[in-house]
């Protein structure tokens, strides 16, 4: 189905004025000690998002198709997903940037949902098999789930943009908590922008 002209308009805005609060944010925050937020290719993210629109098969829910992102930041993917017509929350652990991305939804009248906390569900624990379970730049905290009232599971599409490493704790925890049919739109360092279908091995 074609994005529909005022939509594209405002998701265009979107991108640009989030581009410019990740300039500022690199500027004022990057600079000064190191953070885990790194932008996405917005754009990339918004074509993979209108291929996937089509492709997200009916659920037992009512209502339209649910995207979830893990380290939602700003909130600019979360809210392209919303415009895109996904019941749209983003889970991130930096509560400061959960504000900017409640600001940046209203001044688009988004409906997007932001939460502070860990989108690692309760009680997850990663081992590897070589045994390194360290976890990167995947935070602690409280596990999110609860706030937003789902599991992990009832997610259609989540999206998530980890750090090189990163990459094997993310597609454990959506194969053990995930539904099976989820797609995992996974922005890979290295590989680009990589969909997962379903539950990955």
């Amino acid at each position: 189905m074609p994005l529909d002209p005022s939509v594209r308009t405002r998701i265009d805005a979107l991108i640009d004025e989030g581009s410019e609060i990740y300039d500022r944010f690199d500027r004022t925050v990057r600079a000064k000690a190191f953070h885990p937020f790194v932008a996405a290719d917005y754009a990339r993210v918004l074509d993979t998002l209108l291929a996937v629109r089509e492709s997200v098969r009916p659920r037992e829910h009512a209502g339209p198709p649910l995207f979830l992102e893990w380290g939602s930041a700003t909130g600019v993917i979360t809210i392209i997903a919303d415009l895109l017509g996904f019941d749209a929350s983003g889970i991130e652990l930096d509560a400061g940037l959960v504000d900017v991305a409640r600001e940046l939804a209203a001044r688009y009248d988004s409906r997007a949902r932001f939460v502070a906390g860990s989108f690692l569900p309760a009680g997850y624990q990663w081992k590897p098999a070589a045994g390194d379970a360290r976890m990167g730049t995947i935070g602690s905290g409280p596990s999110a789930y609860l706030e937003l009232g789902r599991g992990l599971d009832d997610y259609d599409v989540v999206y998530v943009y980890p750090w090189d490493g990163e990459i094997p704790i993310v597609r454990d925890v959506m194969r053990r908590y995930g539904d099976p049919g989820a797609h995992l739109l996974l922005m890979d360092p290295v590989e680009g922008l990589r969909i997962f279908p379903r539950k990955t091995d």
